[in-house]
């Protein structure tokens, strides 16, 4: 009888994860351009998501954006309880200095490759900071996909020093 209600619960807690997973999406034609909800859904991770410590103002999260899938995928916003205005950045030549901007079009992962957000490059801003961001700090992010699911994951709070850059208004 035991084992009977032990194969019972372990079938049940089985067919609960697989309804409530979206890791794994149902198996489904190679997608197409125009099918990029699939694409993102199954295909689209982030590896080493971390975010620089900040007491206010404004920091920055990087980690690498990984495209398991045939098609690109373009990153297009994002959002945080940390910020209320998050913005897709990059870091480019102007004038002879490093300056940040907006990154005209989002990011782009080309099918089966990656693309890394690091200090000095392409990076999730985030402005107007609500709470010191501590090292170890849990910081739940949403990244919305063009035509297709967004991707949702926590990056750490991590002191790093590395070029001395500065996500503060008016420095580089």
């Amino acid at each position: 009888m035991f084992f009977r209600h032990a194969l019972v619960l372990a079938a049940a807690a089985t067919a609960l994860a697989a309804c409530g997973s979206s890791a794994e999406p149902a198996a489904a034609p190679s997608p197409s351009p125009s099918d990029s909800a699939v694409a993102a859904t199954g295909g689209l991770s982030i590896t080493d998501p971390w975010v620089k410590t900040a007491e206010k103002g404004m920091t920055a999260a990087f980690g690498t954006l990984v495209n398991n899938t045939d098609q690109p995928i373009t990153i297009v916003s994002g959002s945080s309880p940390l910020s209320s205005e998050i913005e897709l950045h990059e870091v480019v030549e102007s004038g002879g200095k490093m300056v940040m901007r907006p990154k005209e079009g989002g990011f782009v992962v080309p099918a089966h490759g990656t693309h890394k957000l690091e200090p000095g490059g392409d990076h999730i801003m985030l402005m107007d900071v609500t709470e010191e961001v501590l090292p170890g700090a849990q910081i739940p992010f949403t990244l919305q996909v063009q035509g297709g699911e967004p991707l949702e994951f926590t990056a750490v709070g991590k002191d790093f020093a590395g070029g001395e850059e500065d996500y503060q208004p008016g420095h580089k």
